[in-house]
């Protein structure tokens, strides 16, 4: 039962972390003021830690 509650939040945590990768991905393409070497680091850095870098990301264009 442990095994299964252990995967059942896994799952969840790669979920919510896909779901805001995407949501993160969709937001740097279409972004126009960002050069694409810029947009190709914002969405690698999507793929890795999506949360941090989303904070990241909503700073850096509201400066701009």
């Amino acid at each position: 039962m442990e095994e299964l509650l252990f995967y059942a939040v896994l799952f969840l945590l790669l979920l919510g972390h896909t779901l805001l990768a995407g949501k993160m991905y969709r937001a740097v393409h279409g972004n126009s003021m960002l050069s694409i070497k810029q947009k190709n680091d914002w969405k690698l850095k999507a793929l890795i830690f999506p949360a941090y870098y989303w904070f990241q990301y909503q700073k850096e264009v509201k400066q701009s």
